[in-house]
């Protein structure tokens, strides 16, 4: 009702501006035109001629001559006030009056009808979280909602990588149990769109895996299940989503995910910190970034923070061993400055193991530990970041270079 109140209230400020200057003329018949003010005019006139008369400014003959001048003067002026009719321009300004309230009305009517909810009704906080957690509960299953997404198209496959991926399906299907195996074909899947193979390699790894399975593979697998659902987070994919949170809570990609589900079952309350949180602790070239940035001022704006500001989108400098370091260490003796090395190596890895971060970190370790002529374990790195980086092409790319730099992808 208070919304009809706030309509109502305006049609009548609106008529009221549009009407007023008519009604301040309604009714006003002796308005005067130009020729009856001339009249009053020529009028004023002879009796100011009458007035100088009888002073003696002026003679009886040059009165009578004004007389006569001012006397075909009032004829003229009277015959041009019988012919004035000021009523049909008052009708007119009526008409055009009530025609521009009818175009205003009837415009917003349209509008409303064509981008409002007539049957909305008013809808207080508690009624609202209700509708959300309705949404939330009437959610399609998987297969619901991979029935209705519109298919994937990954676009043409090079021949020689469809190749690739056939000796890698039979090497699997040789030794089904093989994580190392398993982590692979799930993330080559995922790129070609082959997504019910990519989910089977996934569930299968995360199967073989038992409690070692890590939050960043139950987190892919959400995201496969989510892509397969055209973008929508369903149960199943929730249920992995919350698994990757009870293993690390701190897991980017779950937790952007668990904004999403909250924005798209209408509790923006309850994404924007999420979101909010992330954007701001980066790193700026997480493939989460962008999409956040785009969303989040609407979605500040229906949390109730219509003032927030994102924060800048400046890179961060990447951490670990440069080639600055590399030239500091120049001057030192060979053991000291393997020492060195070795040390700001560690650091680096430590840090993504605990933290994550970017594929250009996970590429530097990789380089720096093949340098190290620790090949097998940047051949682990290597492991771990397609496992990380399966869901994100882009990124998964970064670090694909640099394996194929260090000599680790023929």
């Amino acid at each position: 009702m208070m919304f009809w109140f706030f309509c109502a209230a305006l049609v009548i400020i609106v008529g009221l501006a549009i009407l007023t200057p008519v009604w301040r003329t309604r009714g006003d018949t002796g308005a005067e035109t130009a020729a009856r003010f001339d009249l009053q005019v020529y009028r004023d006139q002879l009796r100011e001629v009458e007035r100088d008369l009888t002073r003696g400014v002026i003679s009886a003959e040059e009165a009578e001559r004004l007389r006569r001048e001012i006397g075909r003067k009032v004829l003229e002026a009277d015959r041009r006030a019988g012919e004035e009719s000021p009523a049909p321009r008052r009708r007119s300004g009526w008409i055009g009056a009530v025609l521009a309230l009818a175009l205003v009305l009837g415009g917003a009517v349209w509008l409303y009808e064509r981008e409002g909810v007539p049957g909305m009704p008013d809808l207080p906080l508690a009624e609202r979280i209700a509708a959300a957690e309705a949404v939330y509960d009437s959610r399609p299953s998987q297969s619901e909602a991979e029935a209705a997404a519109p298919p994937l198209n990954r676009g043409e496959i090079d021949a020689d990588y469809a190749a690739l991926i056939e000796e890698l399906r039979e090497a699997v299907a040789k030794t089904p149990d093989d994580p190392q195996g398993l982590a692979l074909l799930s993330m080559h899947e995922t790129r070609l769109g082959n997504l019910h193979a990519a989910i089977t390699a996934q569930r299968h790894l995360i199967e073989v895996k038992g409690p070692e399975a890590s939050a960043g593979e139950h987190a892919m697998l959400a995201s496969q299940l989510v892509e397969a659902a055209g973008g929508l987070i369903t149960p199943e994919a929730e249920d992995e989503m919350a698994r990757a949170l009870r293993i690390d809570p701190g897991n980017a990609q779950a937790r952007y995910m668990l904004g999403l589900l909250q924005a798209q079952n209408g509790r923006p309350d309850r994404a924007f910190p999420i979101w909010r949180d992330l954007l701001e602790k980066g790193p700026a070239d997480a493939p989460w970034i962008a999409p956040i940035r785009a969303a989040i001022p609407d979605l500040a704006w229906l949390a109730g923070q219509p003032d927030y500001t994102p924060p800048e989108t400046a890179m961060p400098a990447l951490p670990g061993p440069d080639a600055e370091a590399m030239a500091a260490a120049e001057g030192m003796s060979d053991a000291d400055r393997q020492e060195m090395i070795t040390g700001m190596v560690k650091q680096l890895e430590e840090r993504l193991a605990s933290e994550g971060g970017s594929p250009e970190e996970w590429a530097r370790l990789i380089g720096a530990l093949v340098v190290l002529g620790h090949r097998d374990h940047a051949a682990e790195i290597w492991g771990e970041a397609q496992s990380r980086f399966a869901a994100q092409p882009e990124a998964l790319d970064v670090v694909t270079k640099a394996a194929s730099e260090a000599g680790l992808v023929e």
